[in-house]
């Protein structure tokens, strides 16, 4: 259930009989001809539609994360590390004082992966009660990654991988054909100016679009690996 549908008594309610919470986390940046929205808004999606059937709350999205390299595309935004890393400390720690012990951050950008260091100094933090806190990068998750390598081995940003009917743009055509595929290792090196140069329309690399069908077999994929996660992920205490 989405935190915005409840009040405040309904999930107190809930923390009565269990206390499993779900943050989806993302970014607003560039995805070439898809919304700026895009990992904001799967990891949200991915995250309701696998937490539904469990009746685990989710929270909404925090829209905002690390992206200096896209930066100078109109409209992507990121935040300093240092910056992140409190507003998820801040978001950890009013989870924790509610009674929430097992909090799964169900993350939706590439750039985000370098807080699970933070998020194990965080748990190692002496508490009365133990807190356990999973990150989840549902996009290159195991299961969701080999349904995607059925279509195609090389998945890059802003490529088909995240072209799914709710990130699109009405009004925006897409390409049907392919970019090159860029060098991952040269992505790490390049200022936002020289990334702009050398991804004008903000893809990386490979086919623009797949079929529905194709990207409903991805999705089907993430969303039964997150509610697989939010089930039997945690540690028996």
């Amino acid at each position: 259930m989405r935190v915005f549908d409840s009040n405040w008594m309904a999930i107190a309610s809930y923390l009565e009989h269990d206390d499993r919470v779900v943050l989806p986390v993302g970014s607003t940046e560039q995805h070439g001809y898809l919304s700026l929205g895009t990992d904001a808004l799967l990891a949200e999606r991915v995250s309701a539609e696998a937490a539904e059937p469990l009746g685990i709350p989710v929270l909404p999205v925090l829209p905002f994360g690390m992206a200096p390299y896209f930066t100078q595309y109109p409209g992507s935004m990121s935040l300093r590390m240092s910056t992140y890393l409190e507003v998820l400390r801040d978001l950890l720690d009013c989870l924790a004082g509610q009674g929430f012990r097992r909090i799964a951050v169900v993350n939706g950008h590439g750039g985000n992966a370098p807080v699970t260091g933070f998020i194990r100094e965080w748990i190692c933090q002496p508490r009365d009660e133990p807190v356990q806190v999973l990150f989840h990068s549902w996009y290159n998750a195991p299961q969701t990654a080999a349904a995607a390598s059925r279509f195609d081995e090389d998945q890059y940003h802003g490529s088909w991988l995240e072209n799914f009917p709710w990130t699109r743009v009405a009004g925006a055509e897409i390409p049907t054909g392919s970019a090159p595929v860029l060098s991952r290792a040269l992505m790490n090196t390049l200022t936002p100016r020289e990334m702009k140069e050398l991804a004008p329309d903000g893809s990386l690399g490979g086919a623009y679009q797949r079929s529905d069908e194709d990207m409903q077999v991805v999705w089907d994929a993430g969303v039964a690996e997150v509610r697989e996660l939010l089930e039997k992920g945690w540690r028996q205490s």
